[in-house]
């Protein structure tokens, strides 16, 4: 349990619960629920990024457990098929009172867990599976993929090697634990921060940056749709005197928001790393420095140390080698037997490398629509929408290859300018394209613009 091991090896770090201010070291929190080290089948764990949640996860990922992180916000329903599906020992999820076929069980004075009655193993699980997370699915198929104790080891130690935690950081964990790029967050800097603030706030939210004035926060992270956010309200005008650097991954920022986070990085001085990474890599594949910020176009960077990147020559897909790329994918209890780890990572995204050895992302390969058989990217769409408009948020979607359909939420915006600019820049006629103002972008749990609903929804008008 290298993870673990690293985690203990940090003596000064401690865990607080922001809403209550209580504390507590990680000498007494990984071992305070006496689990029997040996045993071995699967808990859920629906997490919250509360303490208890937290702890959860530390006494469990000591045992001979694979622990599913799940978000405990998942629609019922979507919980129910997951727990028919896999029918795990375990249960942590406080959100629930009773779960049908399981007893609440109290293992301390805060957690309690629920246990299945007559629990009899029915599937030897690959010892090498330590953590499932699922991709991005809240209703669909409830595939989870598989992670080892030294994939995220290896993805660890590869962010460990130019990311600036300090043995004086206090992070905040206000990306969910539940997805990749917060586990990541998470592991590194209990490797070498000295406190992490379990917290449940949104950063949007005004009592988040009360926690932050009060713990004094080093260090923020997010996706490119959270800083979109921040710079509307105007966060990046001004100095938070605790802040040392910030994080993305999660997608692509724009161009004008690079320069604006870079002015501000230059004012105040702070750090920005963009980032890119998926699931299947345990975390982070490739980061970009605060200087990066003003390439004229927007890259992901290099990769992280120990990985590497290539193009596959006929479809421009971007491929990745690296310890940390996961064993597959369970759609079921059975699939938990194996682990097969692949050398390459095909990640569905098309990239190419610039003579400055930095890679570029162009789109994905399924964001790709025909319009009366001229090949077009949507994701470059959105990046000259986003570039040439102030960096506003806009979402283009495919009607059945005859329409670009674009949607914005600044209702300031005149839609004539947005099909002006795609005209200009993409000779594109302007009838073939469909302009609708949204209130607000709907988000997947992760904090994404939700595109699977928008296209789904899109369908129905048409």
């Amino acid at each position: 349990m290298k993870i673990l091991e690293n985690v203990i090896a940090n003596r000064s770090l401690s865990f607080t619960e922001a809403s209550s201010g209580k504390s507590v070291p990680i000498g007494t929190l990984y071992r305070s629920l006496g689990l029997n080290p040996v045993e071995k089948g699967l808990i859920f764990l629906y997490n919250d990024n509360q303490l208890s949640s937290i702890e959860v996860l530390l006494n469990f990922y000591g045992t001979a457990h694979a622990i599913a992180v799940l978000g405990q916000k998942l629609h019922t329903d979507f919980k129910d098929r997951l727990e028919t599906e896999y029918r795990p020992k375990y249960i942590f999820d406080p959100s629930r009172e009773e779960v049908e076929g399981y007893v609440l069980k109290e293992f301390s004075e805060t957690v309690k867990i629920f246990v299945k009655e007559d629990y009899k193993p029915e599937v030897a699980i690959h010892p090498d599976i330590k953590i499932l997370l699922s991709t991005s699915g809240t209703t669909g198929v409830p595939k989870l993929v598989k992670l080892s104790d030294e994939n995220l080891y290896q993805n660890a130690l590869s962010i460990l090697q130019y990311m600036p935690i300090l043995e004086t950081d206090v992070v905040p964990l206000n990306v969910p634990i539940n997805f990749v790029y917060g586990f990541s967050i998470f592991t590194t800097n209990c490797m070498r921060a000295a406190k992490i603030v379990c917290t449940d706030k949104d950063i949007m939210q005004k009592a988040f940056w009360d926690e932050m004035e009060e713990y004094g926060y080093s260090t923020l992270g997010g996706v490119p749709y959270l800083y979109e956010n921040l710079n509307r309200i105007g966060f990046f005008r001004k100095d938070s005197s605790s802040l040392r650097y910030m994080t993305h991954t999660g997608g692509v920022i724009n161009g004008e928001l690079r320069k604006t986070i870079f002015n501000y990085c230059q004012e105040f001085g702070k750090e920005f790393y963009a980032q890119y990474g998926q699931t299947e890599a345990g975390g982070r594949m490739a980061y970009l420095t605060t200087e990066g910020l003003l390439e004229e176009e927007t890259s992901i960077g290099t990769p992280v140390q120990g990985g590497s990147f290539q193009i596959d020559e006929e479809t421009d897909e971007l491929l990745f080698l690296h310890p940390s790329i996961c064993g597959g994918y369970a759609n079921k209890l059975e699939d938990l037997s194996s682990y097969e780890r692949p050398s390459v990572l095909r990640t569905g995204d098309t990239a190419k490398r610039g003579k400055n050895g930095l890679y570029y992302i162009t789109g994905r390969i399924k964001r790709i629509m025909k319009l009366f058989g001229i090949r077009l990217n949507l994701d470059e769409v959105e990046f000259i929408l986003k570039n040439e408009l102030e960096g506003n948020t806009f979402v283009c979607l495919n009607s059945n290859d005859k329409k670009i359909i674009v949607l914005y939420d600044n209702n300031e915006i005149d839609p004539q300018i947005i099909t002006d600019t795609i005209k200009n820049k993409l000779r594109i006629n302007p009838q073939y394209v469909r302009t609708e103002h949204i209130e607000s972008f709907p988000l997947s749990q992760n904090g994404k613009i939700n595109y699977p609903l928008l296209q789904n929804l899109q369908h129905e008008n048409i």
